[in-house]
């Protein structure tokens, strides 16, 4: 991975599947997605979630490659009929979509060592959109590949991993953003309205307020987050202040 001048390297996600959107699987490779592109400095700015639809894939497709600086998909490379990904890329970028001979030489070998029988439906596993390139699948052989800004992985968790370690050597980062997290023992709406003055005051510096609530107790977790470490310091710095005011008029213990 190379390190990029830019403030922001961005990224979108569209996680295609009929499955997803009736809730028969759920979906883990959001988060697995998510911190993927933390770790590298790539801020993910928006997820999408369509069914199985080729007009409704390109559309959205479309829509985020020409917005983000990356766009990584999950699901519908399989060899079944409903795996329509590769057709659905192959239309959004007005590509033919043939067998790739080095894809269906990685599937073969595979499935000469496993014993699989070559068929028709094996083979779409092969189709690929002309001008891509593949991303590795050290779990099942079957690739993804790489076409423009867009990145194509499989929908199944540890194959999709997989290919995420695949690619990050090719792609560029952005400053790696860095969080803090301040505690509060008070409701989020005690802390929520000076919460969004010291927002004003740091525009550079996203904050954001997750409550958290049991039996007889209720807090606030206080994040923030910032490429400028500086920044993030002095930002956390006036919420605790702001933190230890309410604890004060609410009668609580300082902040250690």
């Amino acid at each position: 991975m190379s390190t990029s001048d830019q403030t922001s390297v961005t990224a979108g996600l569209l996680v295609i599947g009929d499955e997803i959107l009736s809730g028969r699987t759920k979906d883990v490779n959001i988060g697995a997605v998510a911190d993927f592109c933390t770790d590298l400095g790539i801020d993910l700015k928006e997820v999408r979630v369509v069914a199985d639809e080729t007009d409704d894939i390109v559309d959205a497709l479309n829509a985020l490659r020409h917005r983000y600086t990356y766009v990584f998909t999950t699901g519908g490379i399989g060899p079944t009929h409903d795996d329509i990904t590769a057709d659905a890329v192959a239309k959004a970028f007005d590509v033919p979509l043939p067998i790739n001979q080095r894809a269906r030489e990685m599937l073969e070998s595979r499935w000469r060592e496993t014993g699989t029988e070559v068929n028709e439906a094996r083979l779409r596993m092969a189709r690929i959109p002309e001008g891509a390139n593949l991303i590795v699948n050290s779990v099942s052989a079957a690739p993804g590949f790489r076409i423009g800004n867009v990145h194509v992985m499989a929908g199944v968790p540890v194959i999709m991993r997989a290919m995420l370690e695949a690619l990050a050597p090719t792609l560029k980062g952005g400053r790696k953003v860095l969080s803090l997290t301040v505690p509060a023992s008070v409701g989020e709406g005690t802390v929520g309205g000076p919460l969004a003055e010291l927002q004003a005051q740091f525009p550079d510096v996203k904050m954001g307020s997750y409550p958290q609530m049991g039996a007889g107790y209720v807090r606030t977790e206080l994040v923030l987050r910032s490429a400028d470490e500086a920044r993030l310091n002095l930002a956390a710095e006036k919420v605790r202040e702001m933190v230890n005011a309410a604890h004060k008029a609410a009668g609580l213990p300082p902040l250690e």
